[in-house]
């Protein structure tokens, strides 16, 4: 499955950005998908995942109640609303695919990833 992210760009602390990540090239709601993140200096973390159905999810705690993750099966897109963003979300954010079993928050359970998208939180 290819996957294409977007939707970042340069917000000032407290705002607001969704990423996208469409899918294509195989059968979109038979696999989970996750969001991770690379900030500069560190290494990929995880952010936040999503079950086949779209019924389950799990978000690390630094992004609880801040950080939405989401799917519409129908066209083959994962998004991740972020609110009340902060300095220390700055990263390149990275969707990913994989089949089960996985576990959800580890990223080499994911087969498939996008390029990623960057979102700089300016102070």
């Amino acid at each position: 499955v290819q996957l294409q992210a977007s939707g970042g760009g340069l917000v000032q602390a407290g705002d607001s950005l969704r990423l996208s990540c469409a899918a294509s090239g195989r059968t979109f709601s038979n696999y989970a998908m996750g969001w991770f993140r690379q900030a500069p200096g560190k290494e990929r973390e995880f952010v936040a995942a999503i079950n086949r159905s779209g019924s389950s999810t799990y978000n690390v705690d630094s992004v609880k109640g801040r950080f939405t993750i989401s799917r519409d099966n129908a066209k083959n897109t994962v998004y991740l609303q972020m609110n009340s963003l902060i300095p220390e979300d700055t990263a390149v954010y990275y969707c990913a695919a994989g089949t089960y079993p996985l576990r959800l928050g580890t990223e080499g359970d994911y087969k498939y990833w996008g390029h990623g998208t960057l979102v700089t939180v300016s102070s």
